[in-house]
């Protein structure tokens, strides 16, 4: 899987995860996301895919690096999907 590939089921796992804001972002803490059996099995490196994804500017969260059990209540918070471009037909 690459980098590309992580980030989307990542993206998924967080959907799934997580609980939908008003603004239509998601949000759930690092602790949830590591803990979680179904993300462990997933990603190899989870902390290097949520790196990429904030890199990618498709989520945020405080700081850099998140370790388990010390950044276990970071929220991380999944940037809601522009809405789609509706394409006219003539």
């Amino acid at each position: 899987m690459n980098v590309e590939e992580e980030v989307e089921r990542l993206k998924e796992e967080i959907k799934r995860l997580g609980k939908i804001q008003a603004d239509g972002s998601y949000k759930v803490t690092f602790g949830v996301l590591f803990h979680d059996d179904k993300c462990a099995n997933i990603f190899e490196a989870l902390v290097g895919t949520l790196r990429a994804a904030k890199k990618r500017k498709v989520l945020t969260y405080d700081g850099e690096l998140l370790l388990q059990g010390v950044h276990d209540n970071v929220e991380i918070t999944l940037k809601p999907s522009p809405p789609a471009v509706a394409v006219a037909t003539s």
